[in-house]
């Protein structure tokens, strides 16, 4: 063999013999994890990169800082029955003409076991006393308003309106002439009544406050043909305290109708 060719077979085998030294000591051991070296210190180093993120949904804050609007959940009017109302009832019979005011019914009516009759006053608040005029308010969605004491007697008028307050303004018998607030009247039966107080906005809106006066903050804002119940009135204040819905305050007595002048009324 010439030399050259042996000197370049030495120098392939030494470079063979070098490639795989470097490679065995470049390749980590098994089992342990290969740490990158740390940049120099006059390097500047470089803040992780932020994760990325979704697109926020403000939350909505229902606390706006707005006074609530409180509408009307109802109807409010009386409607004329339909004809097949009468029909259906057998209540077509000519109107007969009302009978005097303030014709109540004998305390000492016999029955049969020799005592005088006591019929109930379900629109007359336990403990109240029996005097005219008085305020009552619809105990159904389904009241009729008749043209005189009696079933026999037309339906003028239908209310489909619960806890809407009326007027009594004169008794006979199990029979009430009431007045509402738009000064329609008629007669309903008493059983239609009930003694809880309750009042209507009329006209104009209405702000109910959280305490009885024109400078406390305002709850809510009632509209015309809002509905609620008066809690409670002191004889020598022009503030009642009502509540409709969730919502309870202070309602000035010009704002609403359902209660007199000067009247107290009992929580």
């Amino acid at each position: 063999m010439c030399p050259p060719v042996r000197i370049l077979l030495a120098l392939a085998w030494l470079l063979t013999i070098g490639g795989s030294s470097v490679r065995a000591q470049s390749a980590p051991p098994p089992g342990i994890l290969q740490v990158p070296p740390a940049p120099p210190r006059d390097q500047p180093v470089k803040p992780p990169a932020p994760a990325p993120r979704g697109p926020v949904h403000k939350t909505e804050n229902n606390s706006s800082g707005k006074t609530p609007v409180v509408p009307p959940h109802g109807p409010t009017h009386p409607r004329k029955p339909g004809p097949a109302t009468a029909a259906t009832r057998g209540e077509a019979v000519p109107a007969r003409p009302a009978p005097p005011p303030a014709v109540p019914a004998s305390p000492q009516a016999d029955t049969k076991s020799g005592q005088p009759e006591k019929l109930p006053d379900p629109e007359k608040p336990e403990g109240a006393v029996a005097k005219l005029p008085r305020f009552a308010s619809l105990r159904s969605d389904d009241v009729n308003m008749r043209a005189g004491p009696g079933s026999r007697y037309r339906i003028d008028w239908v209310y489909k309106r619960r806890d809407l307050p009326v007027e009594i303004e004169r008794e006979f018998d199990v029979w009430r002439w009431v007045r509402d607030a738009d000064g329609i009247q008629g007669w309903v039966h008493q059983a239609t009544l009930m003694g809880r107080r309750s009042f209507i906005v009329q006209k104009a809106d209405a702000t109910l406050r959280s305490d009885a006066s024109d400078t406390a903050s305002a709850v809510a804002i009632l509209k015309p043909g809002v509905i609620g119940r008066i809690r409670s009135c002191e004889a020598a204040s022009d503030w009642c305290n009502v509540q409709t819905g969730s919502n309870r305050g202070y309602l000035h007595r010009g704002q609403f109708w359902g209660v007199f002048p000067g009247e107290a009324i009992s929580p």
